[in-house]
């Protein structure tokens, strides 16, 4: 079965090379052409070969001749160094004419800077290396040089522009026409060393804009005016700060070769100029005052008056720009003109009825804008300023008005100061520290008490606001203050930016805790919260539209609360608990914590070790301050229920290892993380950390000693042969039972002799499972065990793939006598074999011959005999007449 199998095999492969050979044709190809190349610029071209045999690395050569018939010129070859025309010589050796193959089939023939005696026909040759002639084996392209006349004059942009205007930039291209070449005109603005391009005209006439010029292109902001004689110009509209920077300008001469594609055959780019743009930030002023003659910065009204202020707008690009004018009264918004003339008023139902103040916004000119308040009250006092915010459309001049919007600048006068006469209520402070830290983390509790209260109208309450200052810092650094929260005349608890998150957790709290007492109350003081702290006491009336309303204020001095803060520091002492003297026995260690400084407090343990003091460190276990434990990558996953790492105490932890091996003796330590929290819920913060002394490791297993060598039978077989290879152990010393004993065997193969590439072909574990390997042949592989300490593998049906090195590594495990534990024994790797797979010809083809041989034989004698038979039974029913004696007279008769 298997010499009919292998017949069959051998002709279908004679068939299909017969076929695949007679269907390839080779086909050279080369760039399409004619390529118009500019002088002094590089030249490339392409050159690739399919649909042949033989190597797949092909060769090449190049020729070039002035005519199209003319004589050919040897240039370069890919095989030959001798190959090009002395002519050629120094350049290609120079590197300015070099072959490039980009892939065994493809080269490309450069020239570094193109001269006009390279204009010509090239032709590509690759020597035959096909079995039979056929297809094409050189290609031609002309190559046109044309002179460099590209030219690129750019005209000088204005240096300076205002924010809001326009700028044109012109800039010429031309070239003179020789060939069918086509131009194409860049603008780049240039910021830094990095140049972005905004739009882009040619060579087909198109247009293409720059990922940030597309939305203000397609709204006109950008407009393209073509011109005569290679003048182009470029207007961009309602120019921003952002367009600052150097203009650039790009012209490139195109050609369009066969095969529809563009080429790019030399390019320049010219500066136009730096381009400076005003914001008009810098011009814009605001100037806010009374309409009293000499305006004034201060008023002194009672209520029920009359409140008018001038607000005065200046700019060089006034015409420009969209003004949006609000009113501010201790800086919030009372009332607004939006730039289309929408008036909004910010004002609360409440403040609008009755006497109180009715504001209005009027503009009386082209600069001016007029707030008007009717029959102020007390609490339209404060300080007002006018706040403009300017505009610039976006869009340019074809968008219609209706663009995009940009705001180009804001700004605030001065502030006028509006007094509206009234009876204050007056007050003293006294502040206190209740509970006063020693040390961070500690709590801290300050009381502000409010004394001497007169003139407080019936109703009235009292709020508080606690702002606290940092002690000074460095000299240059002035001093910082926040706010911590305030309580309003609402009783509602405003807190500051820096304190909203601990006042919302509960870490820090202010409370009323009587008529004329509040507290502010640290749970755990940082040291951040070190400086000097300051209640604010306010007094609030309520107004006959039943609004509470502010009328006084006071502060209290300064009261500065400082403490010595004490570095946190850590100490940790390992020690052994339990002794591992022999393998398998039971190590454990525990890590005790001792702190200084640090209050509640988590640990994140890690459990390292090393073989020796030089040796890399592994980390074996985690324990996470959450409780979270999780194993290291420095042990086997298969002895993870072994180790056990446990939380023992507030400050101590243990681990424990179960069946300890040979490969675990080395030093063991803990290192661990002190992680505290400012406020529940927030993540852990580290504060400090530090390592434990060493614990070692170290016994002496005296078990016994194993070999391990490999052998086989025949090192050459014929396909589909079975091929056997046995790996064979040996035990010296104290040798175990047999069922005390077992090995994990690996097989390994490398494809050629003394090869670095080594690939596993099966394993048997030492429980008797069996894996086998992906592999890219034909033929399978088994394990078979013999005896305890013999194994064989069998390549069955072997392919010539399955030709090379094999060899095998065991890892023998026992159980030791002295702790009734598995242990395991040093890696064995035994020498390596050689298996050839050998092609036998003979043995193919004598079947065949046999038979032919066998047939004709017997056709032949089928045919003698056939004759025969045939012979016999024809003659035997002929007439037979004797012949006369008398031969003459049968004459005369006749």
């Amino acid at each position: 079965m298997e010499r009919k199998t292998m017949k069959n095999y051998v002709l279908a492969l004679l068939w299909a090379t017969f076929m695949f050979g007679g269907c390839l044709a080779r086909v050279v190809t080369v760039s399409p052409g004619p390529l118009i190349r500019v002088e002094s610029q590089p030249v490339s071209i392409r050159c690739d070969v399919n649909d042949y045999m033989g190597p797949r690395e092909q060769d090449f050569e190049w020729m070039m001749s002035r005519e199209a018939n003319g004589q050919r010129m040897k240039i370069i070859s890919t095989f030959d160094a001798s190959y090009s025309h002395p002519s050629l010589s120094k350049r290609v050796a120079s590197g300015d004419i070099a072959v490039m193959r980009l892939q065994d089939n493809v080269v490309e023939l450069k020239i570094g800077e193109a001269k006009s005696q390279d204009a010509g026909f090239y032709w590509c040759q690759t020597p035959s290396t096909d079995s039979v002639i056929s297809g094409n084996y050189e290609a031609q392209v002309q190559l046109i040089v044309i002179p460099k006349t590209l030219k690129v004059t750019p005209q000088t942009p204005p240096s300076v522009v205002p924010e809001g205007s326009d700028v044109t930039l012109s800039c010429n291209v031309t070239r003179e026409l020789t060939q069918p070449t086509y131009l194409s005109v860049t603008w780049l603005l240039k910021k830094g060393g990095t140049s972005e391009e905004i739009l882009t005209f040619g060579p087909q006439g198109d247009v293409v804009t720059g990922a940030k010029y597309a939305r203000r292109y397609a709204d006109g902001a950008i407009r393209l005016v073509p011109g005569r004689n290679g003048l182009f110009e470029l207007v961009i509209s309602r120019v921003t700060t952002l367009d600052e920077g150097i203009y650039e300008c790009n012209g490139t001469e195109w050609t369009h070769e066969n095969g529809g594609k563009w080429i790019q055959i030399v390019g320049s780019t010219k500066e136009m100029g730096t381009v400076a743009v005003t914001p008009t930030g810098q011009s814009l002023s605001v100037k806010a005052s009374s309409s009293s003659s000499p305006p004034s910065m201060n008023l002194h009204l009672t209520p029920g008056d009359k409140l008018t202020l001038i607000c005065s707008v200046a700019a060089n690009n006034l015409p420009s720009l969209s003004l949006e004018v609000s009113w501010l009264a201790n800086g919030r918004d009372v009332i607004t003109m939006e730039r289309n003339g929408v008036v909004i008023s910010n004002m609360s139902a409440s403040s609008a009825q009755g006497n109180h103040g009715e504001a209005n916004i009027e503009r009386t000119g082209a600069d001016e804008y007029r707030l008007v308040m009717r029959q102020v009250s007390t609490e339209d006092g404060g300080t007002y300023a006018c706040r403009v915010r300017a505009f610039i459309e976006k869009g340019g001049k074809s968008s219609g008005g209706g663009g995009r919007w940009h705001m180009a600048a804001e700004k605030t006068s001065s502030p006028v100061t509006v007094k509206v006469s009234q009876i204050k209520p007056s007050f003293t402070l006294d502040i206190e520290t209740i509970v006063h830290p020693q040390m961070t983390s500690e709590p801290t509790e300050l009381a502000c008490h409010v004394t001497n209260i007169t003139h407080l109208p019936l109703g009235g309450r009292l709020g508080v606001t606690w702002e606290h200052t940092a002690l000074p810092g460095a000299a240059s650094e002035p001093q910082a203050t926040h706010s911590v929260g305030s309580i309003d005349g609402y009783g509602n608890l405003l807190p500051g930016a820096m304190y909203s998150d601990r006042l919302e957790s509960g870490m820090v709290s202010l409370t009323k805790v009587q008529p004329d007492t509040f507290k502010l109350r640290f749970l755990r003081t940082q040291e951040i919260d070190m400086g000097q702290y300051v209640c604010a006491v306010s007094a609030w009336s309520i107004n006959t539209q039943d609004n509470v309303v502010k009328t006084a204020e006071h502060q209290s001095l300064p009261m500065t609360l400082r403490w010595d803060p004490k570095r946190p520091s850590l100490n940790v002492v390992a020690k052994r608990i339990r002794e591992a003297s022999v393998g398998g026995a039971t190590f454990e260690m525990s890590c005790t914590v001792a702190t200084q400084n640090l209050g509640e407090a988590g640990y994140s343990v890690l459990i390292q070790s090393q073989d020796s003091l030089e040796s890399n460190v592994r980390t074996i276990m985690t324990f996470s301050p959450d409780s979270v434990m999780q194993h290291g990558g420095a042990t086997d996953p298969n002895r993870r229920d072994s180790l056990v790492l446990t939380k023992s105490g507030p400050t101590e932890f243990r681990f424990r290892l179960g069946g300890v091996q040979l490969s675990d003796r080395g030093f063991y330590w803990c290192d661990i993380t002190a992680w505290t929290k400012q406020q529940p819920g927030q993540t852990w913060t580290r504060a400090t950390s530090a390592e434990s002394n060493k614990v070692k490791i170290d016994f002496q297993e005296n078990g016994p000693s194993f070999s391990i060598a490999i052998h086989s039978d025949t090192s050459t077989v014929y396909p589909w042969q079975t091929a056997k290879m046995k790996c064979s152990l040996r035990i010296s010393g104290s040798s175990p039972k047999t069922d005390h004993l077992a090995y994990e065997v690996r097989w390994f193969f490398t494809r050629l002799r003394g090869g670095q590439t080594t690939t596993q072909v099966a394993s048997v574990d030492r429980f008797g499972v069996v894996r086998k390997e992906f592999r890219n042949s034909s033929s399978d592989v088994s394990i078979e065990r013999e005896d305890t300490h013999s194994y064989t593998l069998n390549v069955h049906g072997a392919h010539d793939s399955d030709s090379g090195e094999y060899h095998c590594v065991a890892t023998p495990w026992y159980l030791s006598a002295s702790t009734g534990a598995w242990t395991q024994a040093g890696e064995l790797t035994s020498s390596k074999i050689f298996l050839t797979v050998r092609f036998a010809v003979w043995e193919s083809l004598k079947l065949p011959l046999l038979y032919g041989v066998s047939a004709s034989i017997g056709v032949g004698l089928f045919s003698l005999v056939l004759g025969l038979v045939c012979a016999q039974c024809c003659c035997r029913n002929a007439a037979h007449t004797p012949r006369s004696r008398n031969k003459l007279m049968d004459l005369e008769m006749d």
